[in-house]
């Protein structure tokens, strides 16, 4: 028994799989009570390797930054939220000279200023989701806000329900567009809407309180988000469905909101658990709420799903004042800094906002000298990208930057 090959996807777990592999190989021989103990720790190598495909290493990549003189302050908000199957990343950065963040796209390896509604304004502007079409959303205006669709160079704006702010959240393959709207000047309420194919809005309406938005969309049209119920004493998550809005309840408290949704239909976001004190990441799946925990804190958030049921988002510590980028194996809570190769070193990772279905993960992080940016991990070894190595052999990780 020698040579033996495993697909190893958590460097943590190496060496403990490297040990057992190599006991396996000391009882290699003819004797009976080698062959018991060769077979009794090749069910145990065959469950650690289990363990290990859980959770994949990945690989850090800093996405840049608009601007490179030296100008920009710390205080700027550099941060990802969204990401294709094609890796291509859109978000908020800052432009030296401007006065004001600007929507971004990262796309193989160019940081791309998106812009503002007005080419001659130096106001704000955000790209919250992009599609695989490469079709992006978000909003400008700094105040009031605009919904904004980008197209390749186009950019059009998105027509509210009648009030001065808008914004757009997110996009599916089919081009349908989730957001929320202001439901007229100077009123307090807005309200979800979806632009379905047109620059007009519809009302998604509420959960009988005055207020909602939506958050998510998946390929099959389903909507998700959160809404205040009947009294606005409470806000709940929301599924909308073919036109109507279903009340996902909460863990036993009385707050919940729905981040998104994958084309399963399972349903991530956080609610409050009973006592208001703690509020918990939250998946919903088939009409139940599930607690995915935290890291040891009193508050965490579930982000971002993909296909595969991967959940991405942040938690607090044990202190509650240290959000970590947080990925959820089952309902196992796992600091995804523990995570990263040597490719991370030096820099936190505080935020996780979007992952696709090949397991990228993107979102915000921050260097000792209080620099943020927003990043890229990208699974060194994972069923999307396995590597088949020995277990004699050096682990050596490859350099995977935007693809």
């Amino acid at each position: 028994m020698q040579n033996i090959p495993v697909s190893i996807r958590s460097f943590s777990n190496f060496a403990a799989v490297a040990a057992l592999a190599a006991s396996l190989v000391a009882c290699g021989g003819d004797s009976a009570p080698a062959s018991s103990a060769a077979s009794t720790d090749t069910a145990s190598l065959l469950a650690l390797t289990a363990q290990v495909k859980a959770t994949p290493v990945y690989r850090f990549t800093d996405l840049g930054a608009l601007s490179v003189d030296g100008s920009v302050p710390y205080t700027v908000t550099r941060a990802a939220f969204g990401i294709n199957k094609a890796g291509d990343v859109v978000g908020i950065n800052f432009t030296a000279g401007e006065l004001a963040e600007h929507a971004t796209l990262w796309k193989k390896g160019n940081v791309i200023n998106l812009g503002t509604l007005d080419p001659l304004s130096s106001g704000f502007s955000v790209a919250t989701g992009i599609n695989d079409r490469g079709q992006i959303v978000g909003y400008s205006g700094f105040p009031p806000t605009r919904a904004l669709l980008w197209n390749g160079t186009t950019v059009t704006e998105l027509e509210s329900l009648g009030g001065f702010f808008t914004a757009a959240t997110a996009i599916n393959k089919a081009g349908r567009i989730v957001g929320w709207s202001q439901i007229a000047p100077n009123a307090p309420g807005q309200h979800a809407v979806v632009w379905d194919g047109t620059t007009a809005a519809t009302d998604l309406g509420t959960l009988g309180g005055s207020g909602s938005s939506a958050t998510a969309i998946n390929d099959a049209g389903q909507i998700v988000g959160s809404s205040s119920i009947a009294g606005n004493v409470e806000s709940h998550a929301t599924l909308w469905k073919e036109g109507a809005a279903t009340d996902l309840g909460t863990l036993g408290g009385s707050e919940s909101h729905a981040s998104a949704i994958n084309d399963a239909g399972q349903i991530v976001g956080s609610s409050s658990i009973a006592g208001n004190v703690e509020s918990h990441a939250t998946l919903w799946k088939e009409g139940a709420a599930t607690d995915l925990g935290t890291l040891g804190g009193q508050y965490s958030h579930a982000s971002g799903i993909n296909k595969a049921g991967q959940i991405v988002g942040y938690s607090l510590t044990a202190d509650n004042a240290t959000a970590r980028a947080t990925i959820w194996n089952g309902t196992a809570a796992i600091d995804l800094n523990t995570l990263l190769d040597s490719s991370g070193t030096g820099i936190t990772l505080l935020y996780a906002t979007a992952i696709n279905d090949a397991g990228q993960i993107v979102g915000t992080m921050t260097y000792a000298n209080g620099a943020s940016n927003a990043f890229l991990l990208t699974p060194i070894n994972s069923r999307h990208n396995e590597k088949k190595i020995n277990l004699k052999d050096d682990w050596k990780g490859a350099s995977i930057g935007l693809p």
